[in-house]
């Protein structure tokens, strides 16, 4: 029985590490119309070999697909579902808040204190902080900085993932 459910799910591939490969990779998920939510990419222990953590947001049947089709591809060396995979799984965030008065500051440090975060610059009115966490954290930071400051920028660099030892993590 297939469900049309429409959810979140991540695949980590181990591909070539050689031109080209990424553009392939990204151009099927285009070229099918999947939805990208992710994507992050690094070369591994192996200079050979780069690992990706792909996030998408797709129901049952066209995830098979996308794995499917993955597979097939001759630069990619293994396709890895993490979707119901014990793993951890952090993505690098970072937010810069402008127009910051002396209340601001504190409270923003103090949001960073609470949510595991650092400061990493810091100007006279203005506040940058980091955040290396899951990305339903960081949604939370986001949602949170939105609500308290006016002038907020956010960058994220997406999902990095890899099978847990203990099965502790999810």
């Amino acid at each position: 029985m297939t469900h049309n459910t429409m959810k979140k799910r991540w695949i980590s591939l181990f591909v070539e590490n050689q031109a080209g490969v990424l553009s392939k990779i990204s151009g099927l998920f285009s070229g099918k119309a999947y939805n990208l939510d992710s994507l992050t990419v690094g070369t591994t222990e192996d200079p050979t070999v780069s690992r990706m953590t792909i996030v998408t947001i797709a129901d049952d049947e066209t995830y098979e697909q996308i794995k499917k089709q993955l597979n097939r591809m001759i630069e990619v060396i293994k396709v890895i579902d993490f979707t119901d995979t014990f793993v951890w799984m952090k993505e690098i965030m970072y937010v810069k808040v402008r127009r910051c008065d002396t209340a601001d500051k504190a409270e923003l440090f103090q949001i960073a204190e609470t949510f595991k975060g650092r400061v990493v610059d810091y100007g006279k009115d203005s506040v940058l902080l980091e955040f290396v966490q899951s990305f339903t954290k960081n949604d939370a930071v986001v949602n949170l900085m939105k609500e308290e400051f006016n002038s907020i920028e956010v960058v994220r660099g997406g999902s990095v993932g890899i099978e847990s030892i203990s099965m502790m993590e999810k």
